[in-house]
């Protein structure tokens, strides 16, 4: 990867030294976690199938379980991918010596300082967003998986499970309806290349943009640097359908893990009542590090999108929620996912 503007291997380097460490557990151990989650995440396939109605096709990849260093690397590459217009332009200021304005390694410790934060929170994440040449993949965080069961004090295999059929969730959407990824990854795009303002301010500016698309790449809506990076009233609204974008994915997953829970996660309720908890009520240092990262909205998105898909399916059930995965003209806006009886009325009206 090149490191004119951004040093992409320094904030690989940065994230991996700086994620969290352990759990400390025997190898052989470990590996038999591995090889649960594998098998949890294919046994996610077919509940998740009947429950949605949506049928993956038979190449898709499976389940890869990663560490935090392998998370980290994947986010880097979507970065670099979906920033692409904007480096663009700031490779063409480098030979004014602009790039050395922008402090590529600064920049690169900055987010590699992030990335290996959020390293410790994630469990899992479809690779929505590949560099061309490069098939998406489901990835389960096996470390985090383990140290949230136990710091739960829940079964861990019915959790591992439990997240599974998020997970997965996550992937059938994406890989059930083939524009999705393409949409989304044109909307960030469409948002980025409509940062229109002078290459010398670009530069001055580039570390706010960077994060700001960092902000909307893991559904952050209501983050100040998104919205100061924003210039124009299309971009204000590429924004705005972008969270509810994510609202909508979010919001399904947690309502399929929870409709497909009961039948295969035996202590499924203890699971959500403790989970919940845990979400609402982060330590100090979490609480402050949301806030920095506008991660309280992300919070929100789990359940604004929640009860939108629960609402939906009330009136309509899942055969009638499905209209939404038509193409881009029925997903629901940001007033809808607010008030779903306007998407019923919109798309089945």
């Amino acid at each position: 990867m090149p490191s004119d503007v951004v040093d992409w291997e320094l904030a690989i380097t940065t994230g991996s030294r700086l994620a969290p460490k352990g759990p400390d557990m025997p190898l052989a151990e470990a590996r038999g976690i591995v090889r649960e989650l594998r098998e949890l995440a294919d046994q996610a396939v077919g509940p998740v199938r009947e429950c949605t109605g949506l049928v993956s096709p038979s190449d898709a990849p499976a389940a890869d379980v990663v560490d935090r260093p392998a998370w980290i690397r994947s986010n880097i590459e979507a970065f670099e991918f979906v920033l692409e217009p904007i480096l663009d332009r700031l490779r063409v200021a480098a030979g004014t010596g602009g790039v050395a304005e922008v402090g590529s390694r600064v920049t690169a410790i900055q987010l590699g300082a992030v990335l290996g934060w959020l390293s410790g929170k994630v469990l899992g994440q479809y690779e929505a967003l590949t560099p061309l040449g490069k098939a998406p993949r489901l990835m389960l965080v096996a470390p985090n998986i383990v140290k949230v069961a136990d710091t739960l004090e829940v079964d861990r295999r019915d959790f591992s499970m439990w997240v599974a059929l998020h997970e997965e969730t996550h992937r059938v959407q994406f890989t059930a309806v083939p524009w999705l990824s393409n949409y989304m990854a044109g909307e960030i795009r469409a948002l980025v290349v409509g940062v229109d303002m002078p290459v010398d301010e670009l530069l001055r500016r580039s570390r706010k943009l960077f994060f700001a698309v960092i902000q909307v790449l893991r559904g952050k809506a209501e983050s100040t640097e998104v919205m100061k990076a924003l210039q124009t009233p299309a971009q204000q609204a590429i924004f705005d359908q972008l969270t509810a974008f994510m609202s909508l994915l979010e919001g399904h997953a947690d309502v399929v893990m929870d409709e497909v829970g009961p039948a295969i996660v035996p202590s499924v309720e203890t699971i959500r009542k403790r989970f919940d908890e845990r979400r609402a009520n982060p330590g100090v240092m979490d609480s402050l590090t949301r806030r920095m990262l506008g991660m309280d909205a992300k919070m929100r998105q789990y359940s604004d999108g929640a009860k939108f898909v629960r609402s939906v399916m009330e009136q309509v059930g899942m055969e009638g929620f499905n209209r939404v995965w038509e193409g881009p003209s029925t997903l629901p806006s940001s007033a809808e996912i607010a008030q779903p009886d306007l998407w019923v009325a919109r798309v089945h009206g």
